[in-house]
């Protein structure tokens, strides 16, 4: 039973990383068809950002507890400082263009902010475990676990149920829901689909960076930190339906049990069982187990 738990427990926090990576991903391909590769880049932009709020916090000697709050605010400086300027001034002129040319815009995007990364912070890690230890460790069996993976898992749900409550039960949210059905139709109906674009990319942006803002006290924080994340996004992605929020949520969980249960059981098929996952979901649903409907035009 200890070990199934504890099977278990990795496999949910592993799960709730993933999606808190993939959600911003999956939003931003239902409403505007872009496969955002430069999604990588805004996780590590989060990540550096944090650790830069955080150690410079801390460094005064100020309390660790309200360093969880400067997560969030490293989160949503991301968003507004990187996303509007990106989608206003380069993804805007690139609207009703080849999805494969937005997927290479956004690569050079990805390219020119790896880049931009390493002339800001440099190439030596950042860490700043003290958010990380400071609560503890809790026990499952004989295995301790620190009390921040509770946090994580927590900071997975409340994002879900904010994203799915926006969606479902706002005006806003609503109009969104029209734009990824049908955006013609919607213009045509006097919906402003150049500001829902705006909103969608700014918030995919914070929900990319929110997720490297937390993962910034579990890791040291490195250049190349995004791009194992845009593969394990697109995978989660792909496995829920892209364009799928409730899609993203059963992918992450499905990634991140069967990694859990691998790397307990046969470690050296870890990274293999992710995309055996894929492959498995892909033959059996060519376009994943949640796939937004596609509108019908005559």
């Amino acid at each position: 039973m200890t070990a199934f738990a504890s099977v278990a427990f990795d496999g949910i926090v592993y799960s709730s990383w993933l999606f808190l990576m993939a959600a911003g991903l999956t939003l931003i391909y239902g409403v505007m068809r872009i496969l955002n590769i430069a999604h990588g880049s805004f996780y590590a932009l989060g990540a550096y950002t944090a650790a830069t709020l955080v150690g410079a916090w801390l460094a005064e000697g100020r309390p660790v507890a309200a360093s969880y709050a400067l997560l969030l605010v490293a989160a949503v400086l991301v968003g507004v400082v990187v996303g509007p300027p990106l989608e206003r001034g380069l993804l805007k002129r690139m609207y009703g263009k080849d999805e494969v040319v937005l997927l290479l815009v956004t690569y050079a995007v990805f390219l020119i902010l790896e880049d931009a990364i390493k002339l800001v912070w440099g190439v030596e890690s950042k860490v700043v475990a003290e958010p990380y230890a400071a609560p503890g460790n809790f026990q499952i069996g004989e295995l301790a676990y620190p009390v921040y993976n509770l946090l994580l898992i927590a900071g997975a749900i409340v994002t879900g149920l904010l994203l799915a409550w926006a969606l479902y039960r706002t005006r806003q949210g609503k109009l969104l829901l029209a734009v990824i059905h049908d955006r013609d139709m919607s213009a045509a109906m006097g919906i402003d689909v150049g500001r829902v674009y705006l909103v969608t990319f700014t918030v995919g942006t914070a929900l990319a960076a929110l997720g490297g803002a937390l993962t910034a006290p579990m890791v040291a924080v490195s250049p190349g930190l995004g791009v194992e994340v845009i593969v394990l996004s697109f995978a989660v992605v792909v496995i829920g339906g892209l364009g799928s929020l409730g899609g993203a949520a059963l992918g992450a969980v499905l990634v991140g049990l069967v990694r859990a249960v691998a790397v307990r059981y046969w470690p050296e098929v870890e990274l293999f069982t992710i995309y055996a996952v894929m492959a498995l979901v892909l033959i059996a649903r060519p376009r994943g187990l949640f796939a937004a409907p596609e509108a019908r035009k005559i």
